[in-house]
């Protein structure tokens, strides 16, 4: 059968529709639609009106994309964007009310766990005790685990995104001494954390997300054409070297580099901050590329439950309630809580309206 996930995001929102009838989720068709909602988020991080509607347009569309390959209502999600939100009550109603698909919040360790699922399943078992990092828009997620599931999952709010609009607003490039104060605010959350990836000494070190992917590309890695299951890495040498190289540059030249797209030029600076502080803060030398991330964290979690309905209600990792829908659209609602506490290339297409 056939599984869709609608992941929304600070810059995009990602539809993926993948068979899962094995253990492993393939994809058929991806879309996507790119909102760029962080770039409208006003101070203290409330989602203007317009833009909520613009996210509405946005689901409605990924809905519709989706009946059209056989899924009747793709799991939807969003992450820091929307959790962080002061308003996100209000979004995630109107989404509910308006396109019928009920928009879930994950908690940030549940990233954290979900992904490092992905991750530990990519790899495999001969990576060994296993770290995972992951930057997105709004938050930095690790992990540690030495099975399935992690031992240890943190949600800090280090996102690439969020960075630059608290450090970096109004100056392009940004001076050397807002540099210095994001090095030092990076530092200051990561202390802790950074400890215990320490203690724990991975045996291997796997960087997830469009940040470190471009961060890897602009480092030598091969380039995306060549494949999925073409082996990626990023040492931390040549990411202090590309981090310095993007600190002299604007956002217009930046977008001119191997691997970095115009889209996030911008915050590619702020994600190579806190990509090089975090591997010297926790003495990593070497990240492994991995290509799965949460949208097949979450997939997976569903294969391996064996609750391949979203909706039949008897995942043990479900809690809460999810936005109400209209009553025609009624679904027993679900929310997700962290995982595992009792456990220690395709098509592509655009969503209509969005960019390229």
């Amino acid at each position: 059968m056939r599984m869709g996930v609608l992941d929304v995001g600070s810059n995009t929102v990602r539809l993926v529709i993948a068979e899962t009838h094995g253990a492993v989720p393939l994809p058929v068709h991806t879309a996507k639609r790119r909102l760029r909602l962080s770039e409208h988020v006003e101070r203290g991080g409330h989602l203007p009106d317009e833009q909520v509607a613009r996210l509405v347009d946005a689901v409605t569309a990924a809905r519709d994309e989706g009946r059209r390959w056989g899924v009747r209502r793709p799991f939807a999600f969003a992450t820091a964007i929307v959790r962080d939100a002061p308003n996100r009550a209000e979004i995630l109603r109107q989404v509910a009310a308006e396109s019928g698909v009920p928009l879930h919040i994950l908690p940030g360790e549940v990233e954290a766990e979900l992904t490092f699922l992905a991750a530990r399943r990519w790899m495999g078992w001969r990576a060994g005790p296993l770290a995972m990092l992951d930057i997105g828009g709004g938050s930095l997620e690790v992990a540690f685990g030495r099975s399935k599931l992690p031992d240890f999952a943190i949600s800090l709010p280090l996102g690439a995104n969020r960075l630059t609009r608290e450090f970096f607003r109004g100056q392009d490039p940004p001076s050397e001494r807002r540099t210095r104060a994001l090095r030092r605010h990076v530092r200051h959350q990561l202390r802790d954390v950074a400890a215990r990836i320490r203690w724990e000494a991975p045996r291997t070190t796997v960087a997830t997300s469009r940040t470190f992917q471009q961060l890897g590309r602009l480092c030598g890695a091969p380039p995306g054409r060549s494949g999925p299951f073409t082996p990626r890495g990023m040492t931390r040498a040549d990411l202090r070297r590309a981090t310095s190289r993007l600190a002299e540059l604007s956002a217009a030249e930046r977008a001119a580099l191997p691997g970095i797209s115009a889209a996030r030029a911008g915050q590619s600076l702020a994600g190579a901050i806190v990509a090089h502080t975090t591997m010297k803060l926790m003495g990593i030398d070497e990240v492994t590329i991995c290509p799965w991330a949460l949208r097949e964290g979450v997939l997976l979690r569903c294969i391996e439950d064996g609750n391949a309905d979203w909706w039949d209600g008897n995942a043990d990792w479900w809690d809460g309630t999810a936005p109400s829908l209209r009553e025609h659209e009624a679904v027993p609602p679900r929310v997700l809580h962290p995982v595992g506490r009792d456990d220690a290339a395709t098509a592509g297409a655009q969503l209509p309206g969005g960019a390229g």
